[in-house]
């Protein structure tokens, strides 16, 4: 495997922990609350912002990715659409980055 798609994968990797371990600690806090975590979520200007970003480049991936799949029928690819609504673009870019890296067969 190359250095690029180790890296790739390094950093899907740690897009899945380092923030998932921030959503645990605030679920730990407060309990399991959705609507509590959207209100956090959009508690000032600042982090309505960052989630408004996050949003669109989620909806920019899901594009990307299906845009390419229909084309490269790289059907592995499309656990990057799960990845970025269930985990987050830090995840599923570098992990799609990964899947799409890989030699071709």
């Amino acid at each position: 495997m190359s250095p690029l798609r180790l890296t790739y994968l390094a950093i899907a990797v740690w897009g899945a922990i380092h923030p998932m371990s921030h959503f645990l600690a605030w679920f730990d806090t407060n309990g399991f609350s959705l609507a509590g975590m959207l209100a956090a979520w959009h508690a000032n200007e600042a982090t309505s912002g960052l989630v408004w970003d996050l949003t669109i480049a989620a909806v920019a991936l899901t594009v990307w990715v299906v845009a390419e799949v229909s084309v490269r029928r790289n059907w592995l690819a499309l656990v990057a659409i799960p990845a970025t609504f269930g985990i987050g673009v830090s995840c599923a870019l570098p992990l799609y980055l990964f899947i799409r890296s890989a030699p071709p067969r």
